[in-house]
């Protein structure tokens, strides 16, 4: 099958085909081009989600990837990152492999169809000169022998007539005789054109035109295989990914396998686990039964006359509050939790007969009790902790972290220490590098001064020392709070003992947090004594707490009888020491002698600070 012999006649419709040929192969590039358009756009909003959820760096993001089901979403958010990179690879080589080869073959077939085209064209105006040429000899050759028969009949009438002279007659026979003569040229030149012409027909119709047509049909057949194997690179472009796309997948399956439910449950015992003790059962109260209730701290220090007694069920019977031997450890509670009362309507007490009294707390249903104690922050279990934890109050972090329960406490110190070994080690490193320097250039002073290195060396050195009674103080304090040392051990345990055997009312009162029970407790006068032997053995805890600073003084305005907890008792016209200004909570911490500490209604009292005291 050939184009020549089969559509010889068809020189325009193979144009207007070949043309058609081309058009489709330009569509098939632009397709392409559009898919690597949408892979690129696609690979790009991947990395842009996949960077989306990433954690933030030094942000709180960034420690919830220490669970497994977090690992397992930040290692699929890398295999998508992959994902997104095997789709640009898709497009480079789409672009390079078939846009950029198709392009430059668009090019060269155009620039070949036009060449075959133009030679088809060419042939095509020759035949068509030779056709011309023949149609006129033709043409010439039918005029010459009708002129020279014209001039034959003209002859023979001319000799017929016998009126005619003889000279006409001769010259009519030459006229003749040179028309006849012109038709035979005219004939000659006729066949021998015709002759060339059907030479040059023929060759046209069997040579130049098959020959043209066989170039435009391999030329078209060229585009049909070319657009096949392009689209064959199309789909091997695609294939080639996929065992690398099946990989990120793989790795997104790994990812999910590899969470473990076990392992994140332990990590949220440790981050948030106190390492408190749930509170014990409460103590049945009988109201039926006369109660003699004891006032504050405050109170039975201040009292000469009465005995304090305190009142423990259970298991803590007989060992009894620390609280009660000095009152400067009542002074490291805050103030109290309720607002003070307001000053009396008249202007001298004497015209009130009872005088104010500061307002008492109803007692709680148990129910309320308990849900407060769910909800309360972590208690103090340190007596020594209370101090730093009224410093918490003031924005300060304990260089101990003692404001931390006691498991989040060993986490913190743990880490701290490691970070300090970590230092050690690299001031380490760097004192043995200049060590070394150091003895090179005393093997070989040209290349510096060994005296230039000392500075360096003992600041180094001294460095390393500081850093080492840094990680020994931490050390002492992780040793303190895993129980590894021995006395500490002991306190903790007779902490343990006393805490097992109070309510959560007696709990809340050593807390770190504000608060005022309305409470207290009472023991039989026969255990006085134990208390006096217990109270003597928690003195070495507070010994080395210095007392508050007077920073200034006050005169009452109104008698106050301090009834609750943390509150002291004043006359109207007494003068005492201030210690601690209000802070906004309408109370004010005033110290009568030394030993006799507590707060005080603001309104009640006319307050006088020292200057000093205001500038620090």
């Amino acid at each position: 099958m050939s184009w020549g012999t089969e559509l010889w006649d068809q020189f325009d419709n193979l144009e207007k085909h070949t043309q058609w040929g081309i058009d489709i192969l330009e569509k098939y590039i632009k397709f392409v081009k559009e898919r690597t358009d949408i892979e690129l756009s696609y690979a790009k909003q991947l990395r842009n989600l996949s960077k989306k959820y990433q954690p933030k760096k030094n942000s709180k993001e960034e420690e919830e990837y220490k669970y497994t089901a977090c690992k397992a979403f930040l290692s699929t958010l890398n295999e998508m990152n992959d994902y997104a990179g095997q789709h640009e690879v898709i497009s480079e080589n789409m672009t390079s492999q078939i846009t950029v080869d198709l392009m430059r073959y668009v090019q060269e077939l155009k620039q070949e169809r036009k060449s075959n085209f133009h030679d088809g064209r060419k042939a095509q105006q020759h035949i068509e000169t030779c056709w011309k040429q023949l149609e006129s000899s033709k043409r010439r050759f039918e005029r010459d022998c009708k002129e020279a028969d014209r001039a034959q009949q003209y002859f023979e009438k001319m000799d017929a007539d016998i009126n005619v002279t003889k000279a006409d007659v001769e010259k009519a026979r030459q006229q003749a005789q040179l028309r006849h003569q012109m038709a035979e040229d005219s004939k000659a030149d006729y066949s021998s054109i015709l002759q060339r012409f059907n030479q040059e027909q023929w060759e046209y119709y069997h040579t130049h035109i098959p020959n043209i047509f066989q170039k435009i049909q391999e030329m078209e057949e060229r585009r049909i295989v070319r657009i096949g194997e392009s689209m064959k690179t199309y789909a091997e472009v695609d294939r080639q990914v996929i065992p690398i796309i099946g990989k990120c997948l793989d790795g997104i399956v790994k990812a999910a396998e590899s969470i473990d439910q076990k392992n994140d449950s332990q990590l949220v015992v440790e981050a948030y686990k106190s390492g408190f003790e749930p509170p014990g059962d409460i103590e049945f109260e009988d109201y039926t039964q006369p109660m003699k209730r004891t006032v504050s701290e405050n109170s039975l220090s201040s009292s000469k006359e009465g005995k304090p007694e305190l009142k423990f069920g259970g298991k803590s019977r007989g060992k009894l509050w620390p609280f009660i031997k000095k009152n400067k450890l009542v002074s490291l509670l805050t103030s109290p939790h309720q607002p003070p009362p307001p000053p009396p309507a008249s202007a001298s007490p004497s015209a009130v007969p009872n005088g104010p009294q500061s307002p008492k707390q109803q007692k709680e249903p148990l129910s309320h009790r308990f849900n407060e104690f769910m909800t309360s922050k972590p208690k103090i279990h340190c007596f020594r902790s209370l101090k730093r934890g009224l410093s918490l109050k003031l924005g300060a972090t304990p260089e101990d972290f003692s404001n931390l329960p006691p498991e989040q406490r060993r986490k913190k110190l743990q880490q701290k220490v490691d970070d300090l070994n970590k230092e050690i080690q690299k001031e380490t490193d760097q004192r043995d590098a200049i060590t070394k320097m150091k003895d090179v250039y005393l093997k070989n002073p040209q290349m510096g001064d060994p005296a230039s290195l000392d500075h360096k060396l003992a600041e180094v050195t001294q460095n390393i020392e500081r850093l080492r009674l840094e990680t020994q103080k931490f050390e002492a304090w992780l040793a303190e709070v895993e129980g590894r040392l021995p006395a500490r051990s002991e306190q903790a345990r007779r902490q343990s003992g006393m805490y097992d055997g109070q309510t959560h009312q007696t709990v809340t009162n050593c807390a770190q947090d504000r608060e005022s029970p309305d409470g207290s407790y009472t023991e039989e006068q026969s255990q006085e004594s134990e208390l006096k032997v217990l109270a003597t053995d928690f003195d070495d805890e507070f010994d080395d707490e210095e007392p508050l600073p007077a920073i200034g003084t006050c005169k009452a305005l109104y008698t106050f009888e301090g009834q609750n907890e943390g509150t002291i008792s004043v006359v109207e016209g007494e003068t005492l020491s201030v210690i601690e200004e209000d802070k906004g909570d309408g109370w004010t911490r005033i110290r009568r002698n030394e030993d006799e500490e507590g707060y005080v209604p603001t309104s009640y009292v006319e307050v006088y600070l020292d200057k000093n005291a205001k500038g620090s």
